[in-house]
């Protein structure tokens, strides 16, 4: 004998659900932890004002992952460090931003995106100890930290995408060569074909008292 089948309306579906305590409970979204923006800075006018980092990925020949943060100067554009490692936790943020700031000296403030390692307390508060603004931008925003995803970009396809890394050294060496190019020789159009390290020397003599134009690459 032949089931007989009753065709039910999907409302009649929820009742019953509902009723029998069936129904299904939609996940709420997540949010994410923002950081705490303490000092909005729209363009840097000095060298040591504005400092922006952030991370860029590769990997080396056997598929491990290189995690590489990145430190610039908004100002002279000057990249302040490239520092490589498999992994870069908040502790290992702060201690390479206290070398930073031992040899170059502290920023007025710092801007960056809302990645863990660099909205955790410990980085925060460390900051809010060295009297160093934060300028935290929007969630998928990227362009409100143009200088520095414009580092990022020129690192990427002139220094990354042109090597295959044997290992996590010959990353060391050959992107702290890259980078000792970039802040020596490499002219920059919004610095008058001057490289980073010309610009700060010319500015540091006095020699100019202009802004940089707009973000050039």
């Amino acid at each position: 004998m032949k089931e007989q089948q009753i065709a039910i309306s999907r409302e009649r579906v929820r009742l019953i659900r509902r009723r029998e305590g069936l129904q299904v409970l939609r996940k709420s979204r997540k949010r994410r932890i923002l950081g705490q923006t303490t000092q909005w800075v729209h363009r840097a006018c000095y060298p040591n004002h504005v400092w922006s980092y952030d991370f860029v990925f590769d990997q080396t020949e056997d598929r491990r992952t290189l995690k590489c943060l990145t430190v610039v100067d908004e100002f002279t554009r000057q990249g302040l460090d490239i520092r490589v490692g498999r992994s870069i936790t908040a502790s290992d943020v702060i201690r390479i931003l206290d070398e930073l700031f031992q040899l170059h000296g502290r920023p007025v403030c710092l801007r960056s995106d809302n990645g863990p390692e660099l909205v955790s307390h410990a980085v925060q508060d460390w900051l809010k100890d060295k009297h160093v603004g934060t300028h935290y931008i929007e969630p998928g925003s990227p362009w409100q930290n143009a200088y520095n995803e414009s580092f990022n970009s020129i690192f990427r396809i002139t220094c990354l995408d042109r090597w295959l890394f044997g290992s996590m050294t010959e990353a060391r060496v050959v992107i702290q060569q890259w980078l000792e190019e970039y802040n020596t020789i490499r002219p920059h159009g919004s610095l008058a074909g001057m490289s980073p390290e010309q610009f700060l020397q010319c500015w540091t003599e006095g020699i100019l008292n202009q802004q940089p134009k707009t973000l050039t690459a």
